[in-house]
């Protein structure tokens, strides 16, 4: 299992990659340098300020449109919504509750609201 730090930066990295790609501009890259919590904190801050700046209209009509990835062996062609659905949210899931499977296992007082956040 990777640490708590890859963990939220693949989450990030996951989110900021999949929206700009939907909106068809270039993703934001960040270091991946983080080495304590409170830069994770800043991390995650930075990435939702990043999601901020997109505007619906750049999204929407994107769910028919062509996103190809370079994985490691080979390549992945998916349409926009599929990507979305099952490719960028499954990611973001896995890695999010790993961070949290992590920070629970190491006594961190975390329970099921922690994690869903607020409405």
């Amino acid at each position: 299992m990777l640490p708590l730090s890859k963990q939220v930066q693949i989450a990030s990295d996951i989110v900021n990659r999949g929206a700009a790609r939907l909106a068809g501009v270039e993703a934001p890259t960040f270091e991946d340098n983080e080495t304590t919590f409170g830069q994770l904190i800043d991390r995650i801050h930075k990435t939702i300020s990043q999601l901020n700046t997109f505007k619906p209209e750049q999204i929407d009509g994107s769910e028919e449109k062509e996103i190809t990835l370079q994985m490691r062996d080979n390549t992945a062609s998916f349409q926009g919504m599929p990507y979305l659905l099952y490719f960028v949210l499954p990611n973001l899931y896995f890695h999010v509750t790993t961070a949290y499977d992590i920070l629970r296992h190491c006594g961190v007082e975390l329970g099921k609201q922690d994690f869903l956040g607020q409405p």
